[in-house]
């Protein structure tokens, strides 16, 4: 893909190149809302999940909804007509004449396939069902993980129940079916589009309350992101066994949903 000068990502708001005054304000008003996508050979997977979320991030946080065929067209302009794969977000932002949208157009990213290493931090997110900006906590509890050498911190509430990763969701296999946690969390698309498919693929899924202390009775567990799946082989000192046949059943699920032209 083509970005701009120096590696830096494309950026557009409202199908114009941002303007320095323009990102100016973006810097000093983190007031919004986004959703991040891989896009392959101009299409994503779960666009509709993308603009419904879009779409019920806006009512809630400004009162007023997100026209789809608006935020299409933003992303294809953002995309220009040379740029086929890419990692796209698309973020809103409240402004005087309704809701503003930015484009950011970066390389195409995939998930990386070790077994990902969580790291339990006593934190859950504000608002914790809308994908905002400006999140201090998540932030540094997922640097402070990485510095501690884990992949990914693991945000967990009162009495050690499990939510949610930092910028994953995470999700159990009892040895039956999947187990997303039941607490204050972001259905993230890929998580979304797994409870779609997974019963189509023999494997049930549901929600229960997880606690740390009881992770053990678990046989494998994974994480999922815009960015695909992967397996998770350790949480603090608890190592977990990968399940390859969890993983193909998982992969198995989250391909079949296809990819939407954009």
């Amino acid at each position: 893909m083509t970005g701009a000068p120096g590696g830096m990502p494309r950026i557009e708001i409202d199908g114009r190149d941002a303007t320095a005054d323009q990102l100016r304000a973006v810097a000093l008003d983190a007031y919004g809302h986004f959703t991040a996508m891989q896009v392959r050979d101009r299409r994503a997977r779960g666009l509709g999940l993308h603009l419904a979320r879009l779409d019920a991030a806006n009512r809630d946080l400004f009162g007023a909804g997100l026209d789809p065929a608006l935020i299409r067209d933003r992303i294809r302009h953002a995309l220009g007509g040379e740029t086929r794969d890419a990692s796209v977000r698309v973020y809103v932002r409240e402004s005087p004449g309704g809701s503003s949208v930015m484009v950011t157009v970066r390389p195409p990213g995939g998930m990386p396939a070790a077994p990902w290493r969580l790291h339990a931090v006593p934190y859950q997110r504000p608002v914790a069902h809308i994908k905002h900006m400006g999140d201090f906590g998540q932030g540094y509890f997922r640097r402070l993980a990485r510095r501690n050498g884990f992949d990914e911190a693991l945000l967990t509430g009162p009495d050690a129940v499990i939510s949610e990763g930092a910028i994953t969701n995470i999700g159990f296999f009892d040895g039956n079916g999947v187990v997303w946690p039941a607490a204050p969390m972001l259905r993230g698309i890929t998580m979304q589009l797994l409870e779609l498919k997974l019963a189509g693929c023999g494997l049930p899924s549901r929600r229960a309350p997880v606690h740390l202390p009881g992770l053990p009775s678990f046989a494998a567990a994974f994480v999922t992101n815009a960015r695909g799946i992967a397996a998770v082989g350790q949480i603090d000192d608890l190592a977990l066994l990968v399940d390859p046949e969890l993983m193909r059943t998982l992969t198995q699920a989250y391909e079949s949903a296809g990819w939407d032209d954009i």
